[in-house]
Order: C-alpha cells, then sequence, then structure tokens
C-alpha cells in the first residue's frame, strides 16, 4: 500500500489546497492545467507544498510525453537522453515531451547549459522545481527563457483542511473513528511539509491502533509521544533552525547569557553549521550591542575565525565565550536605527548631487568646474574641525544618528560636542 501523502495526492486541479495565487479560478496554472497550453517553468518553493503535485497533475492532464528526472540522482547524461527522444518526435511532427526536473539548483552551471538549447528551440518543454532562489540557482539564460512559479508555504487552515480530508475520504484512515482534539503538534512537528504532516498522521495513527483498535483520540500528548523519536529534535532545514536561532539571539539581546548558550549548544548538538551561528553572532553584536560597546563586534568576528579554524568540538569553547560576552555587555541599537533612517532618507531623495565643494577635483577642467572650491580642510583648524555642510544642497541637514543612553555613547557624544564648542571658541575669538 503506497504511504498517505501519495494516496491522498490530487487527481484534480479542484483538489488543490493552497496556492489559490496560482490555481484558484482564472489563474495562470490552473488555466494551464485545462487548455493544456504548457511553457517552460521553474517552480519555485519550499518542500512539500505541491510543486511535484503540480507535475504530476501536469502528466495526466496533457497527455504529452513526460519525463520525471531529478538533479539529485541524475546526471547529464539521462538528461542528453532525454532530449535525444525528443527530437526524434520533433522530427516525426510529434509534440514536444515535457521534462520534469526535480532540484534543479543541485545541477552545476555547465549541467544546466546542456538544457538551454533544447528549450530554446522547443525541443522540450523543461518544468524544473527547486527549493531554493532560482535567480542565484539557474542560469540566467535559461531562466529567461522560463516561466518562474512562487509556492508558497501554507497555513495553518490548509493544513488542518488537508488533515480532515485524509481522515474522512482516505481509503484506510476512513475506517477509523479519528476524534480530533488537537493538532498543533502535528503542525508544528511538519514544518508547514505536507509530506511531513501526512507521514506523520499516519504514524500516529498505526502506533495507537495496533492490535485491531478502530478508535483514536488524536491530541498533541498523544502526537508527542509517537513523534519524539521518530521526527529529528532539530532539523537544520526546517522551523526549528529559526526557532532556536532567534530564541538564541533574543536571550543575547535580553542579557541573558545562560539562555543564550543553552539555546547555542541546542544548535551545536543538533548539527548546525558553526559559520551560521557565528554570523549571527556577528550581526548581534552590530545590531543589539552596537556603540554601547565596540569591542563586541571585535571579538564576535575574531570568534568566526577561531571557530573555523579550530573546528568542533573545540569550537564550542570560543563560541561560549563569546555568547556569554555578548548578553552580558550594554545594549544600544542606536546604529541600527541610524541605518534605516539614513536608508530612509536616501530612498526619498535618491538622485541629489553632490555639492561641489565636497566633489573630487583629479585634474584642470575638474578645479575649473569649481569642483572642491571652498572646501575647508578640518585639519587646519583648531581641534580639527571646521562647520560646513556635508549633505546635498536639496536636503536640510538632517541628524540620523541618536545617541544611546549608555556610558560609552554619551562619553563619545560629550567629547564631540566639547570639541566642536571649543573649535568654535578658537574661531570667535581669532
Amino acid at each position: 500500500m503506497a504511504p498517505l501523502p501519495e494516496r491522498l495526492r490530487p487527481k484534480d486541479p479542484g483538489d488543490f489546497e493552497g496556492q489559490p495565487h496560482l490555481f484558484g479560478p482564472g489563474k495562470p496554472l490552473r488555466i494551464m492545467l485545462e487548455d493544456g497550453h504548457v511553457h517552460s517553468m521553474v517552480l519555485w518553493g519550499p518542500p512539500g507544498v505541491g510543486k511535484t503535485t503540480f507535475a504530476g497533475l501536469l502528466e495526466t492532464k496533457t497527455k504529452r510525453p513526460f519525463y520525471k528526472l531529478s538533479a539529485a540522482d541524475s546526471g547529464i547524461k539521462a538528461v542528453r537522453t532525454v532530449i535525444e527522444k525528443a527530437a526524434e518526435r520533433i522530427a516525426l511532427h510529434q509534440s514536444p515531451p515535457i521534462l520534469f526536473l526535480d532540484e534543479i539548483h543541485r545541477f552545476s552551471k555547465s549541467q544546466q547549459d546542456a538544457l538551454l538549447g533544447a528549450v530554446e528551440k522547443g525541443v522540450i518543454t523543461l518544468v524544473g522545481a527547486t527549493t531554493e532562489n532560482p535567480s542565484f540557482e539557474v542560469n540566467p539564460a535559461l531562466l529567461s527563457r522560463c516561466r518562474v512559479y512562487k509556492f508558497e508555504q501554507l497555513g495553518k487552515a490548509e493544513l488542518e483542511r488537508i488533515l480532515q480530508k485524509a481522515i474522512e475520504k482516505d481509503e484506510i484512515l476512513s475506517k477509523i473513528k479519528i476524534n480530533v482534539k488537537e493538532t498543533d503538534e502535528l503542525l508544528r512537528a511538519s514544518g508547514g511539509d505536507v509530506r511531513k504532516l501526512l507521514h506523520g498522521l499516519e504514524s500516529v495513527v498505526a502506533a495507537k491502533t495496533k492490535g485491531g483498535k478502530k478508535e483514536l483520540i488524536l491530541d498533541n500528548q498523544t502526537t508527542r509521544e509517537v513523534l519524539v523519536n521518530i521526527l529529528p529534535e532539530y532539523d537544520k532545514a526546517g522551523d526549528q533552525h529559526y526557532d532556536i536561532i532567534s530564541a538564541f539571539i533574543k536571550s543575547i539581546r535580553g542579557s541573558d547569557p545562560d539562555a543564550a548558550i543553552y539555546w547555542l549548544h541546542r544548535m551545536l548538538e543538533g548539527g548546525e553549521d558553526i559559520k551560521f551561528i557565528c554570523r549571527r553572532m556577528i550581526i548581534s553584536a552590530s545590531e543589539d550591542i552596537g556603540l554601547a560597546n565596540p569591542n563586541a563586534l571585535l571579538l564576535a568576528n575574531s570568534c568566526m575565525h577561531a571557530a573555523i579554524n579550530t573546528g568542533l568540538p573545540e569550537a564550542a569553547i570560543p563560541m561560549t565565550q563569546t555568547a556569554i560576552y555578548l548578553a552580558c555587555s550594554p545594549k544600544s541599537n542606536s546604529a541600527y536605527l541610524a541605518m534605516h533612517s539614513a536608508r530612509d532618507l536616501v530612498r526619498k531623495y535618491p538622485n541629489s548631487p553632490v555639492p561641489k565643494h565636497l566633489r573630487n577635483a583629479p585634474d584642470k577642467l575638474s578645479r575649473e568646474l569649481g569642483h572642491g572650491k571652498d572646501y575647508a580642510y578640518p585639519h587646519d583648524y583648531p581641534n580639527n574641525y571646521v562647520p560646513q555642510n556635508y549633505f546635498p544642497e536639496d536636503i536640510p541637514p538632517t541628524e540620523l544618528y541618536q545617541p544611546g543612553v549608555n556610558p560609552y555613547e554619551q562619553q563619545m557624544i560629550k567629547k564631540w560636542e566639547d570639541k566642536k564648542s571649543g573649535s568654535s571658541s578658537t574661531e570667535r575669538e581669532e
């Protein structure tokens, strides 16, 4: 008997759950399945959201020769064989076949190039599927000959409808009285992947109906009891990857070193990439600590080099040290807020010309045009400071940086204000 995800795979476009922007009435993939006109395309989205299901519907509805390959276990030889068969059909004035290439991002650039001519000439219609951004993982020349359709992750309501459909319509589950009380744990374990969701449901039902039982109460406790030893406790590609790094960074931001190193070691024990963790600590050192303790950025950056050069298990030592240091450091997000303020100002005035006195003047013509004229060289003035406008002429001088309320920034600003006021006093005396 096929697994539940295969048994429940939609056979008709109207049964497709989710992706209303693609499969709703009048939407592009729904129209394609109804009229049979298929063009080359790339289906982009997370696992278990319907890319392979759509390919199966294409095979059923179009009645055209259909080849399925996976870049994970097929080489360029298999692709060339498909292209040769397609060319033979074209020579006999028959319709070109459809090639569904799953995980197309796993093909190298040169392997993808082998598809280019056949797609361009219409020898094959390519349907590629990928979980990665095709703008980065698919050759631009090949991508320009395909339309990209973005599949979104399914929401709670859609996943619950799929669960209900499985319980009511599946030939096996429908014979069991399943009383659904709670689904949160099952949904969480799936990470939004329909295949994982249905495999999880099937595992819970199988475990709790041993011995011929025909009744089951589906709740969070029952789900945890069954799936704790089946599903991984830390999924580097799933929601836990993002949830735990979020908890780690928020513990640092909240100045809790104990929680920070707990989440750090949850990730390390789960096999998380140490470079990913170190990158997040570098970002936190700037975003959450910033100018309250500029040394935090230096230590976080050094931690990455130390961790990479040392490797696990010893890399955990400098990583733990850095996590504690960041959590215990004073906090300021003034640089982070200044970044957003500056970005907003740039977007408001995207093409403001550089004032002439600030322009570079490397040659005679530039100088004759007034570039650099009237620029005051700060080092020629007391305290290396002289008031002058550094903004474009159509933008009033704007205060983008607001100092944080912490000793380092307050001291830094006080020294800067003293420097400016001292320079101004000297100028007035002169």
